[in-house]
């Protein structure tokens, strides 16, 4: 399990389409190896879900082409 703890706060970027108006947004850290750490923008603190690399890089490809997941 990954806690936010693990992860240097300069490691955390959310999307250049965010505006830093606090609004509804994810943000992730590339610095954990072989996974991508994901957490809400809004509570810092919060949750963090990790996700394989593969599974979050097929995720943002299949958004991209959009195209629905299966």
């Amino acid at each position: 399990m990954i806690t936010t703890g693990q992860i240097p706060t300069s490691s955390w970027r959310k999307s250049s389409y965010s505006g830093n108006n606090g609004g509804e947004c994810v943000e992730v850290a590339d610095t954990v190896a072989k996974v991508l750490p994901v957490r809400d923008s809004k509570i810092p603190s919060g949750p963090v879900l990790a996700f394989p690399t593969p599974a979050w890089s097929s995720f943002i490809a299949t958004l991209k082409s959009g195209n629905s997941p299966s």
